[in-house]
């Protein structure tokens, strides 16, 4: 057989897999990929099966089912003050990440470079090399995990046609203001040059903060495609489901992208999902508050452990420095927590393209009160 070049040959399986893996051979507690323990709303469920046994089997529309996709534009002006035309401006899809992939490829070029910001989610990068784009790694700083701004108006050229931001951040959980995005659109005036904004944690956001969603920004919403997540939203990650928003041309070109990768989305979930939007806005206003008494609890179980935490402004993930512990690198200290302490963790440097000058692991704390109290017993004991 002919041998053939790899499109992704610096790319293995992702450490999301591989630690929630190596959990589940060593028995260990999972607080390392990112999914709750716990079930979706009681309410939402009863819907899907609704939608399962009255018929709602067959495809549906390459966009998403109207009703979501209108239940969706109600739910951001309802948040937002933002008005949006259901029918061209918001696409559902098969997860956040096949958004992520679809807006890259609608508008990214052989040639063109991206910006991202290390530490950065791990599938943004691969996309962009299928699209035949070189990305452009700008280290976040370490003290707080804010933008270097200096660095990204060094590092804008008339190549860059992307940059990617991400808010509230996965791992860091640091969160983006208004003046951030003011200042973001400063720096990308005078090029021709396209914003992705991932935000599928917008609603767990912490202390009281208010999302700022690109959205909402008058510049940088015409040339923006921002991507959600139900599955996020509902604690329903296995379900798929995310949406893109964006204005009526770059919507055009992701799904023309969309429609020969998934082409469409599971349907009774869809229709279930449109009617609990519009029946339970409850659910989302309150996953902040849900989220931070979470947090706050897992935070006051590690107060007596020997892992320095750092600050959480949303998201439902813990960055913890474990340099009081181990001066290995992290991604043998993950390793050795799971088998031989049996939590399996994130190591934060898998999310950066060069070597990172710290030692910090990621716990996911969307977990039960048991599954944490557990975790912290051992991880207070080491």
């Amino acid at each position: 057989m002919e041998a053939f070049q790899s499109k992704l040959p610096n790319v293995g399986t992702t450490i999301f897999t591989v630690m929630s893996r190596l959990a589940d051979e060593c028995g260990a507690i999972n607080l390392s990929q990112g999914f709750p323990d716990f079930h979706p709303p009681k309410d939402l469920l009863e819907r899907v099966s609704h939608y399962f046994h009255s018929g709602h089997n067959q495809y549906a529309p390459m966009t998403g089912v109207a009703s979501l996709r209108e239940a969706t534009a109600r739910k951001i002006e309802r948040l937002y003050g933002i008005q949006l035309d259901p029918e061209t401006e918001i696409t559902v899809t098969s997860g956040a990440t096949e958004a992520l992939f679809c807006a890259i490829h609608a508008i990214v070029r052989p040639g063109d470079e991206v910006i991202v910001f290390d530490p950065a989610y791990d599938s943004y990068e691969p996309a962009i090399t299928l699209a035949g784009a070189t990305t452009v790694h700008l280290p976040m700083s370490l003290s707080d995990f804010s933008i270097d701004w200096e660095r990204l108006a060094g590092s804008l050229s008339d190549r860059t046609r992307m940059v990617i931001i991400n808010t509230p951040h996965n791992p860091t959980g640091a969160v983006l203001t208004h003046e951030d995005l003011t200042r973001l659109a400063d720096l990308l005036r005078p090029y021709q040059c396209y914003v992705l904004s991932d935000e599928v944690y917008e609603h767990i956001i912490f202390d009281g903060q208010r999302h700022s969603t690109v959205l909402a920004h008058e510049e940088l919403s015409k040339k923006c495609f921002a991507v959600f997540s139900f599955g996020k939203t509902y604690h329903a990650t296995g379900w798929k489901i995310g949406y893109c928003v964006a204005p009526s041309n770059l919507s055009r070109e992701f799904r023309r992208v969309h429609q020969f990768n998934t082409f469409t989305t599971i349907t009774p979930v869809q229709y279930a999902l449109a009617d609990y939007l519009d029946e339970h806005p409850e659910h989302y206003l309150g996953l902040s508050d849900f989220y931070q008494e979470k947090c706050n609890f897992f935070q006051g179980l590690m107060k007596q452990s020997p892992f320095k935490l750092r600050a959480c402004r949303g998201t439902y993930f813990q960055l913890a420095d474990y340099s009081a512990i181990s001066d290995a690198p992290d991604i043998e200290f993950a390793r050795w927590l799971t088998v031989e302490h049996g939590v399996a963790v994130i190591p934060v440097s898998v999310f950066c393209s060069a070597a990172l000058d710290a030692h910090l692991v990621r716990f996911c704390f969307a977990k039960e009160v048991g599954t944490l109290e557990r975790a912290a017993k051992i991880l207070g004991n080491i």
